[in-house]
């Protein structure tokens, strides 16, 4: 049976060596969050905020052909930032069922923040 990790490395590992080898030697850890129910990954991605600002960055800029100066990028960004900051208020949906599978799976970590 060829593991997944197999396949990445047999797909993409003569085009990119080291990011197999990064892959490879993180696996326990980055495996942990696919074992992850939909609802918790979902959570955990969409709560990294500098990810969610570069998607806003790249959304904004993939289809522009060029800027008259910086400051015309930059006025841009920042309108964006307006507008994407808006969206960070919405609370995370299923937060209860993911906090509490988030405790289950890593008892004691959230001792400290929150009372469960």
């Amino acid at each position: 049976m060829v593991r997944r990790e197999d396949e990445l490395e047999n797909r993409w590992g003569e085009k990119y060596p080291m990011v197999i080898k990064s892959w490879r030697r993180k696996w326990p850890i980055l495996s942990a969050y696919f074992k992850s129910p939909d609802y918790v990954r979902k959570a955990i991605y969409t709560s990294n905020a500098v990810e969610a600002v570069h998607w806003q960055f790249r959304k904004l800029t993939k289809t522009k052909g060029g800027f008259a100066n910086e400051e015309s990028l930059l006025k841009l960004l920042y309108a964006g930032i307006l507008k994407a900051s808006e969206r960070w208020t919405y609370p995370v949906q299923n937060w209860n069922l993911t906090l509490s599978q988030l405790a289950i799976h890593y008892p004691n970590r959230l001792n400290d923040y929150i009372s469960l």
